[in-house]
């Protein structure tokens, strides 16, 4: 009998001990996310190593012996976004963050054009704007959030929907909030400042996004300031000035980038033939898919496109495409938080007056705290030292 009841009493035991533990394992829930699906470490790196990548660099060199630089951790983050026509997809980017425990603003920072997959942030290579800028932007005391867009990394079997407003806006928003879920999850502490940087096709996507977070996301995000270089942020104006030239254009397929994708994804669904001449609309019809345009083609509009198309350019007549065009201007509107743009005089890429349009049109629009550095007889690529110190400069006069 006593046996009997020992041995109850240590069932009894036995379950009670079991239903704690099942008690515990159902209190200590893995964190539920929105938009983070999965984060992958990619490597640490210390401040003398981060130095070392810009020893030879005459534009940042000088000033590595006074620059704050702390260790920084980066991650590729994979989460979940939408494509062009709406359908949730993964997207990727990297999120580089210094190791030191202590509270960080964030910053986005679109990436540029980029023709070539291990450009995207989340691969994380040389050379890469997240290797560089983004890490030494981390190293002086921010998290940094690098979304790497639809077309490449987790999201490299589509289409790169090139210089569309409104996916490279969405992309980059839900990277930030897929970094906020992650920063959270690690005990990583953000102030409340959220800065936007990004140029060329990455100066676009800056203005884009500020323009959709003040416009539709108010209630869930504050920009503290953005910095956007060399953006194309007058599509109309832009056109009409490349249809109107009468010389080689050293860009041009990049120009093609942009009417392709806009062909598609507003569904205009015109064959090359319809903007193109022979034999370049063949040859662009039967080129290997890729990453852009890398067909070679005639460098004067007035040879490689159609009249019919050119006409309906300049004379207003090709509603369908000026609508598209229409529907990613983003340079007149009116934004709440301070926007300091760059531009060099001489950019033969992306010509100045985008930017001096935009600084003209947010003025008319009664806008006080929007400025424009011209970065005299600079053209798209020597710009880029002085943009990157210039955005130091502009986002430490904001530090808390």
């Amino acid at each position: 009998m006593n046996i009997s009841i020992k041995l109850y009493q240590i069932g009894l035991l036995l379950v009670l001990f079991f239903a704690s533990c099942n008690k515990k394992n159902e209190d200590q829930v893995t964190p539920s996310f929105q938009y983070l699906v999965e984060s992958t470490l990619l490597g640490e790196f210390d401040a003398n190593s981060i130095k070392a990548r810009y020893a030879n660099d005459p534009n940042i060199s000088p000033f590595l012996g006074i620059l704050p630089l702390s260790a920084v951790r980066v991650y590729k983050i994979v989460y979940k976004t939408t494509d062009v026509s709406g359908n949730e997809i993964n997207a990727s980017g990297a999120l580089i963050y210094p190791t030191e425990n202590k509270p960080y603003a964030l910053i986005s920072y679109q990436h540029g054009t980029i023709t070539a997959e291990s450009g995207a942030p989340s691969n994380y290579q040389p050379n890469s704007e997240a290797y560089d800028a983004g890490t030494l932007l981390s190293g002086v005391g921010y998290v940094v959030a690098l979304p790497d867009y639809i077309g490449y990394g987790a999201a490299k079997d589509l289409e790169h929907p090139y210089e569309h407003a409104a996916s490279l806006a969405s992309a980059s928003r839900d990277m930030i909030r897929a970094a906020r879920e992650f920063t959270n999850a690690n005990g990583i502490t953000l102030n409340n400042q959220l800065f936007l940087t990004g140029y060329s096709e990455g100066g676009y996507a800056t203005m884009a996004l500020h323009k959709l977070l003040e416009s539709q996301h108010s209630d869930e995000f504050t920009v503290t300031a953005s910095a956007p270089g060399a953006g194309a942020y007058n599509k109309t104006g832009f056109a009409q000035d490349v249809v109107s030239r009468n010389e080689d254009l050293d860009f041009i397929n990049s120009y093609l980038w942009v009417l392709d994708t806009y062909n598609k994804v507003y569904g205009l669904n015109r064959p090359f033939s319809a903007f193109i001449n022979e034999p370049y609309a063949t040859q662009l019809t039967n080129a290997a898919p890729g990453i852009g345009i890398q067909t070679e083609v005639a460098k004067n509009p007035q040879v490689l496109f159609t009249q019919s198309f050119l006409d309906g350019i300049k004379n207003g007549t090709d509603t369908e495409l000026l609508n598209a065009l229409k529907d990613n201007d983003i340079y007149d509107w009116t934004p709440k938080a301070p926007i300091r743009m760059f531009h060099g005089t001489a950019d033969n890429f992306v010509p100045f007056f985008n930017s001096q349009n935009a600084l003209d049109a947010m003025r008319a629009n009664g806008v006080t705290q929007v400025e424009l550095v011209s970065i005299n007889g600079g053209n798209h690529f020597t710009s880029i030292a002085s943009f990157t110190l210039g955005v130091f400069d502009y986002f430490g006069s904001f530090a808390q």
